[in-house]
């Protein structure tokens, strides 16, 4: 079976009758098999995922299958789906199930989308680069000794690899984008508030948000369309109307984009991505759009002012974790206080421990206005300036990392870790959309990811730009 690039490619062949969902199911799981080295699935459920398939086979023949008919998908292991585990790749969470459905997974479930298994993550979404998993990292597939990016790391590599059509992931500071730019394919963040958060194990709750990792912007409009809108049981998820994300791929003929000078002269950035934007923006300027430098005061405060936010709200998150009601206990506790102490300890992997103790640092009575309360009134002032360029420009166009995957075990310093996210955190902090698009290789073979941010809830205007740039790259 030829490797399909988007659902449409998929249903062309299903009304051919030149396949069916039960050939796909098994040429995934055949591709899931013969790859098992790059660790991207923690569990894989066949036989459900034959069963699905051949549901929605009967609903084709019938004419009643939903629109994600055809759509065979990996979720992160953060994603709730109703008796199947749910360990966030953390040895805290050994043994759990899900006793619900998240909102995000029904809503594809009921569309006929076929879930063929979870997928390997940095524990409790905490890395840039899948290595802090308890079940070990995930492997870029374009070269099996280097990092696919993380937290989504294995949901990235998933569909890298054709091990299934499309991967849902969470993105909180860029854990979709990055590894998406890593593994060249397309990760979506949308707007915060659009997508809702129940079903989704909370890492820091006013960033976190679900997106789809695909091969196709038009498969990324779809899941999007599927997924999003209000619910009931998230009230922060927008009451805004969904548009049909899908049927509105068409572009403008001009659009005003802005890019911010400092990113692509960052001394970190690595030349061949910058040779790579700086093509990519020629380009636009020749097609007639609008192409001018912003300036962007805040570029030095944004890691520090996220890692201050998302490790406090990860220490009061994680609270609930304690070895008490429900997964890891350590057994040779004592007595409760004992319990407490050494169950997360041993749960507990050392990057988590690591934010926890920081996210609780800055949360102390001592510290909290010096840190935490400064932190809110500089996430403020980026938010505020990131939106009054979205008013100014269509579009603010930066590179999605500063290099290209790098090699598993290379950055044993945190902070080093951390930096890899300098581009990323912009748009978590603001709230706003953003996409990684795949933009060529660098010269060891290598993607190179392009980011775009547009304003909130513009993910329509977003996602028509981001189907440009992509095809022209596949062109």
């Amino acid at each position: 079976m030829k490797r399909f690039h988007s659902l449409s490619e998929v249903r062309s062949e299903l009304a051919a009758g030149t396949t069916s969902c039960r050939q796909l199911v098994e040429y995934y799981l055949g591709n899931i098999e013969r790859q098992q080295h790059l660790n991207a699935f923690l569990e894989v459920w066949p036989d459900e995922a034959r069963a699905q398939a051949d549901a929605v086979d009967a609903k084709l023949a019938a004419g009643t299958a939903g629109p994600l008919a055809g759509m065979v998908l990996g979720i992160k292991d953060v994603l709730a789906y109703a008796g199947h585990s749910l360990q966030s790749s953390s040895l805290m969470l050994d043994g759990f199930k899900s006793l619900f459905t998240g909102t995000a997974v029904q809503r594809l479930l009921d569309a006929d989308a076929i879930i063929i298994g979870r997928q390997n993550c940095d524990e409790f979404a905490m890395g840039g680069s899948n290595e802090t998993s308890y079940f070990g990292p995930a492997r870029n597939a374009a070269d099996p000794d280097r990092v696919p990016g993380g937290s989504s790391g294995g949901s990235a590599v998933a569909v890298q690899a054709d091990m299934c059509l499309a991967s849902i992931g969470s993105d909180t500071g860029g854990s979709v984008r990055q590894p998406a730019a890593f593994c060249g394919v397309v990760g979506l963040k949308p707007t915060y508030s659009r997508v809702s958060r129940y079903g989704l194990v909370a890492f820091a709750s006013s960033f976190d948000q679900i997106g789809p990792i695909t091969r196709s912007v038009q498969d990324a409009a779809l899941l999007l369309e599927v997924m999003a809108g209000p619910d009931g049981m998230d009230s922060t998820a927008s009451q805004r109307e969904v548009p049909a994300y899908s049927q509105q791929l068409t572009p403008a003929p001009h659009y005003r984009i802005g890019y911010i000078a400092d990113a692509i002269d960052s001394e970190g950035l690595n030349p061949e991505i910058k040779a790579a934007l700086e093509t990519q923006l020629d380009i636009l300027r020749g097609q007639g759009h609008v192409v001018e430098a912003v300036d962007f005061p805040y570029l030095d405060f944004m890691i520090p002012t996220y890692y201050i936010l998302t490790t406090a709200e990860a220490s009061s998150n994680l609270g609930r974790f304690d070895g008490v009601k429900y997964g890891y206990r350590a057994p040779d506790a004592t007595d409760l206080e004992s319990l407490y102490k050494k169950s997360r300890a041993q749960g507990f992997g050392a990057e988590v421990q690591r934010r926890i103790l920081l996210g609780t640092f800055v949360l102390s009575a001592n510290y909290y206005d010096a840190y935490y309360t400064k932190a809110q009134r500089v996430r403020r002032l980026i938010k505020d300036k990131t939106d009054e360029l979205l008013r100014q420009y269509d579009f603010l166009v930066l590179p999605t990392t500063p290099t290209t995957a790098f090699k598993i075990g290379e950055k044993q310093d945190p902070v080093s870790m951390y930096l890899a996210d300098i581009f990323t955190v912009q748009a978590s902090l603001a709230g706003v959309p953003a996409i990684s698009v795949p933009v060529g290789e660098d010269a060891a073979g290598l993607p190179i990811g392009l980011q775009v941010m547009a304003g909130a809830f513009r993910e329509a205007e977003l996602l028509a730009f981001a189907s440009v740039l992509t095809e022209e790259v596949l062109a």
